[in-house]
């Protein structure tokens, strides 16, 4: 059984994987603030909760897009299960084939999760992965990453839209009763959900046709369960995308 951690810039992606198997998906809030002793905590109280034995973990493996906190969790997490983690990285291996201007700039994020898409879902591949940001990875019939595309995240924007005007109230992201809004709320609320849905749909349709090809399609990351289901195009939902690549990449580095 392995410790699996994806630190994004909003959440911290957790989880335990044996025999290829997750065994949960848990998330806590990404504080560059935090010491490594209450991170080590928060770790811990997580597989408490999840009835993990410490001492059958044999190893770990991070994913990072917030290098301020890289070095703080990987020490945190050594000191609950008492080994060194793999940090997904230079010098790591990964399988991955990637053909953009300068490979280095892909951030690890996206290289586990389009590791794990390839093995999951097949080529050609679209993986959205919602967070703080959105974007959009592009791979091709010949499982090489070619490019993509990053966009604002769906709280990011809200929170832009919020805090710049002065009518506008702080909403919750439940649907609406209808696409056309009669009232303030409602019309902020179809707007972020049904117009991020068709930015979706929208980006999916020119790949497509840029590409000549017809697309597999996965989604994650922590907003993609408000917006997927209102797409209209048919797009996998994967919460567990990024654990299962840091799982093949453990698996690549013995």
């Amino acid at each position: 059984m392995i410790l699996a951690i994806d630190i994004g810039n909003t959440n911290i992606v957790i989880g335990c994987i044996r025999d290829n198997r997750i065994l949960f998906v848990e998330r806590l809030y990404t504080d560059v603030k935090k010491s490594e002793l209450e991170y080590a905590i928060s770790v811990k109280n997580v597989l408490e909760i999840y009835g993990v034995n410490r001492r059958e973990l044999k190893g770990g493996i991070i994913s990072s897009a917030v290098p301020p906190v890289t070095g703080t969790i990987r020490n945190a997490a050594a000191k609950v299960i008492g080994k060194e983690l793999l940090v997904v990285g230079p010098g790591v291996k990964t399988g991955l084939d990637i053909r953009i201007d300068n490979p280095a700039q892909l951030g690890p994020d996206l290289v586990v999760g389009a590791v794990a898409g390839i093995e999951e879902y097949g080529c050609p591949l679209v993986i959205i992965d919602m967070g703080t940001a959105t974007t959009f990875t592009v791979v091709n019939e010949k499982r090489q990453v070619i490019g993509g595309m990053i966009l604002p995240g769906v709280g990011v924007a809200l929170d832009s839209l919020t805090n710049r005007t002065s009518q506008l109230p702080k909403i919750s992201l439940d649907p609406p009763k209808k696409l056309i809004g009669s009232n303030t709320v409602d019309c902020m609320k179809s707007g972020v959900l049904y117009g991020n849905a068709c930015c979706a749909d929208g980006m999916i349709g020119r790949i497509r046709e840029e590409l000549g090809t017809e697309l597999h399609v996965v989604a994650t990351g922590g907003m993609a369960k408000h917006i997927i289901p209102h797409c209209r195009e048919e797009i996998h939902m994967d919460d567990a995308l990024l654990l299962k690549g840091l799982n093949l990449i453990y698996q690549r580095n013995p």
